[in-house]
């Protein structure tokens, strides 16, 4: 694992493959960090000739943490939202955009294929919307264009999402069982419940490194992101948005939402899938990924 200073703070990352292949820069989700996009994942697309990237985003694992600002409360955010005023933030999506698009520069890479699960489906529209001569593709897995007709997710996911965590250090039991129990409902009913893989995951995030009030910062930046269609209809790179037919935070409106603000996106549907990438599903993933990356720009710009 390496770290890199840009935009202020330090960052988190590593790499898979032939480092002069093209890249891939990886992009996690709400409160989840960079080893959510598994080895086994990196490794499927790495072999296809890529150079795969992902890293922890500012406020999670070993990137750096803002625990020196309270924790926004989220009913109140909703509160000052609903009354037409903006909210003061710590950061903002925008700034979580600027921090991807700082590491590429740190790392000397002009232009890179952009993928982005969820929150990281958001940021990877806004840099392939910000920043055009930069991104050679881009795809957006179970993700949202911010459009506020959209479906809103289930009542108990949100429930179970939202909910105080127990502190890990006095009740890592109870810890490990909200974590599990999030998970599994998020998951798709196609595929076997991984228990031993998602519980591994939650404990190695705690070994790399917990922010307590991070989860709600970025839950904020979200929030305040709004509709983003504008901003996704001047997208050029080639775009392929794939979603999960049982995703309950989500909905695959939300995804075929992505696809028609972008033009001549692409839209997959997959079936089984939640608001998760079961194992089964990263060879096929990985080869849809593959296949986008080499699909034209609608309007090839040069890097500056």
């Amino acid at each position: 694992m390496n770290k890199t200073k840009t935009n202020g703070i330090e960052l988190a990352w590593d790499h898979f493959g032939d480092e002069s292949a093209e890249p891939i820069l990886l992009i996690a989700g709400l409160g989840t960090q960079m080893i959510r996009w598994t080895p086994a994942f990196c490794t499927t697309l790495a072999e296809r000739g890529f150079r795969v990237i992902r890293f922890d985003h500012r406020d999670v694992g070993q990137s750096t943490h803002f625990d020196q600002y309270p924790a926004p409360d989220l009913n109140a955010l909703i509160a000052t939202l609903q009354s037409g005023q903006r909210p003061n933030l710590t950061y903002t999506l925008e700034d979580m955009a600027a921090d991807a698009m700082g590491l590429l520069d740190v790392l000397g890479i002009k232009q890179a294929h952009v993928v982005g699960r969820s929150m990281g489906g958001m940021i990877a529209q806004l840099l392939a919307s910000a920043w055009p001569e930069r991104v050679l593709s881009l795809t957006s897995i179970m993700s949202s264009s911010g459009n506020p007709a959209l479906p809103a997710a289930a009542p108990d996911v949100m429930q179970l999402m939202t909910r105080p965590a127990p502190d890990p250090e006095r009740d890592p039991a109870g810890f490990a069982a909200q974590g599990l129990a999030f998970a599994r409902r998020i998951a798709g009913k196609g595929y076997l419940f991984d228990t031993e893989q998602q519980l591994a995951l939650l404990h190695e995030e705690l070994r790399r490194g917990r922010s307590a009030g991070g989860f709600a910062r970025q839950i904020a930046a979200i929030a305040v992101s709004g509709d983003r269609r504008s901003q996704l209809a001047a997208i050029v790179a080639p775009t392929l948005v794939i979603h999960g037919a049982d995703d309950p935070l989500f909905s695959p409106e939300c995804g075929a939402d992505t696809a028609r603000a972008i033009p001549g996106a692409h839209f997959m549907l997959l079936e089984g899938m939640g608001h998760d990438l079961p194992a089964p599903l990263y060879a096929t993933v990985a080869e849809a990924i593959t296949q986008n990356c080499r699909r034209p720009q609608l309007a090839r710009v040069n890097p500056t």
